[in-house]
């Protein structure tokens, strides 16, 4: 089908994914006057709460996902695990954004790092691994330790082991298959000397924006906290944009592309993973951005002038994972924070239940 470019407010964007990335989203798109129509697996989701319609179906519910394209005008999403299937199968009928090329690309680590170097572009050393012969060649090639991922599915540390000297290969292997057959990469251990981030927006005529260089910090494998700017060299944080917008120009992206990468303690800068969808390291934008990066994604899918991205100070976004969002109150009482809860009831564990952004702070402030 020809697609409009031009998805004007008024209409109703589709959102695949209930959780908060499509919440912070709904929001956005209700600001400039657009509905959200929510499809997630998902019962009283974060999303479905904001938004004006939902449906509670399964991914590979083709009749619903049929329904679902007859009542929205373009479809974009919070979420790259949705199967590319889905993606295909809406777009016979609505515009989607991004499209189920990206997310083959995307959702898959040995795609999506073929890709990257492919490009030319450096990552982690790594191999394909379909077997624990796979593993035991590519930890001979790249030494230990190693990190074994799961190629899908895999998020905040989940579907991963580390691969040390004494590690059973074997027993490492079985635990991350659950005895089912496997896709699966090796990583080669990077010395870096830190984490950063760059979204890129891009709109289907092609015009696209960089958000500024940040860095990142994880505990437990999850990321605890945003740091704007990242405190590295201006030519480093420039060599990072370059390289986001070179992978989003190459995928055809049109939405946000989220690129994260390690800079090494020499200078280098290798992409680690991608994310073409609003990213936790861009939840900083909604309080310190002219453009939010939710904004941003709604004005790329629906063909309108993208926003500034300029950064009037500097700030720290934390996440509020597990208990930490019982902070609420003294959070909520400090003035030069902001507070964003996503309406998650339980309580548990390495669930993000909110986050904070300190306007103006730099870290250790």
């Amino acid at each position: 089908m020809t697609e409009a470019t031009l998805i004007p407010p008024g209409s109703t964007v589709g959102m695949l994914g209930g959780g908060q990335l499509g919440r912070m989203t709904a929001l956005a798109a209700a600001r400039l006057g657009y509905r959200t129509h929510v499809f997630t697996p998902e019962p009283d989701s974060p999303c479905a709460q904001v938004c004006a319609e939902a449906t509670v179906a399964e991914f590979t519910d083709h009749a619903a996902l049929i329904q679902f394209a007859a009542s929205v005008d373009v479809v974009t999403l919070e979420w790259e695990n949705v199967p590319p299937e889905a993606l295909v199968l809406l777009a016979e009928h609505v515009p989607t954004r991004p499209g189920a090329g990206v997310l083959a690309v995307t959702r898959d680590r040995i795609h999506e790092k073929a890709f990257i170097n492919r490009l030319g572009i450096k990552t982690a050393p790594w191999r394909p691994a379909h077997s624990v012969a796979d593993v035991a060649s590519a930890v001979q090639d790249l030494g230990r330790p190693a990190v074994l991922k799961a190629a899908r599915l895999g998020y905040d540390g989940k579907g991963q082991s580390l691969l040390r000297a004494d590690s059973d290969l074997a027993a490492a292997w079985h635990h991350l298959s659950e005895g089912h057959a496997l896709d699966a990469v090796v990583e080669g251990f990077v010395d870096y000397a830190c984490e950063v981030s760059v979204i890129v927006a891009r709109s289907p005529d092609g015009s696209r924006c960089a958000y500024p260089t940040v860095e990142n910090q994880h505990e437990h494998h999850i990321l605890a906290r945003t740091i704007v700017p990242a405190r590295i060299a201006p030519a480093i944080a420039a060599q990072a944009e370059d390289i986001a917008t070179r992978i989003a120009e190459a995928l055809g992206v049109i939405g946000l592309l989220a690129v994260e990468m390690f800079v090494t303690r020499d200078g280098q800068v290798l992409v680690n993973e991608l994310a073409p969808r609003p990213h936790n390291s861009g939840h900083w934008t909604l309080d310190a951005c002219a453009t939010s990066q939710f904004e941003q994604l709604v004005r790329a899918v629906c063909g309108l002038p993208l926003g500034p991205t300029d950064r009037p100070c500097n700030a720290v976004m934390e996440n509020l994972i597990g208990d930490q969002v019982e902070r609420w109150p003294e959070l909520m009482a400090a003035p030069e924070a902001r507070l964003h809860l996503y309406g998650k009831r339980e309580i548990r564990p390495g669930r993000k239940l909110g986050h904070v952004t300190w306007i103006g702070r730099t870290f250790g402030s």
